[in-house]
């Protein structure tokens, strides 16, 4: 019955994963991806039959006052699907730093977390270089405090370039890069975790998906979630 049904899902989706070839399909890196609403609903049972995809990072928040409506029903299914599992936050650098921490610890619970903390970097909303700086690093600082360990950062390659450069210190980072070749940041720094294509497939997911993969020898111990 559950191939029948995994049969039908495929032919829903127009094109299946398997009818195509993927990044993971072609090196022995460790992948994943990150979903959020934009999925829709997603047959988890099939995503956690994929033996290629190691971990999920799920849309919790953004801003102040935003929560994904999918954020619940996903963490719970990932997980009984044996998917390891991190939530992510969409900063928006004008709105007040402890608002939206508020916002994301009232989702992104430390008990139900196997990877670290993300926090989606994208826009400076605005600001100036500097204003904007301030603020981030505010947030950074913050949402360290309260879960104990420094968060993730995800941010795109020419979007670190421009606003990072040697200033990220010790935070494990991934890259958004959609191109054949990996990234390269112009402060050579290190790069954890490259996010190669925002246009993926998977079966499961009736449309495109993010996947990522680990850069060089890093693996997922690294991004590990650390319970007190």
């Amino acid at each position: 019955m559950k191939c029948i049904v995994l049969f039908i899902f495929a032919l829903l989706s127009g094109l299946t994963a398997s009818a195509q070839v993927e990044c993971e399909d072609t090196c022995s890196h460790i992948h994943g991806i990150d979903m959020s609403h934009y999925q829709g609903d997603v047959f988890w049972e099939a995503i956690g039959e994929n033996a290629k995809m190691a971990y999920v990072y799920l849309k919790a928040t953004e801003g102040g006052d935003n929560i994904d409506s999918k954020y619940k029903r996903n963490i719970e299914l990932a997980h009984q699907y044996g998917l390891k599992v991190g939530s992510y936050h969409f900063y928006r650098a004008r709105i007040p730093q402890e608002v939206q921490l508020r916002n994301f610890m009232a989702q992104c619970r430390p008990a139900d977390q196997d990877l670290l903390p993300m926090i989606d970097i994208e826009t400076r909303s605005g600001l100036p270089a500097e204003e904007f700086a301030d603020s981030i690093f505010k947030f950074l600082r913050l949402v360290e405090r309260a879960y104990h360990q420094k968060p993730l950062i995800y941010t795109g390659a020419n979007f670190y370039d421009h606003n990072f450069q040697n200033r990220l210190g010790e935070y494990k980072i991934m890259i958004a890069q959609y191109t054949r070749r990996e990234p390269v940041l112009q402060d050579g720094r290190d790069i954890t975790m490259w996010q190669y294509t925002g246009r993926g497939h998977i079966d499961g997911v009736n449309g495109h998906v993010d996947k990522s993969r680990f850069m060089g020898n890093h693996r997922l111990r690294e991004i590990r979630f650390r319970h007190r």
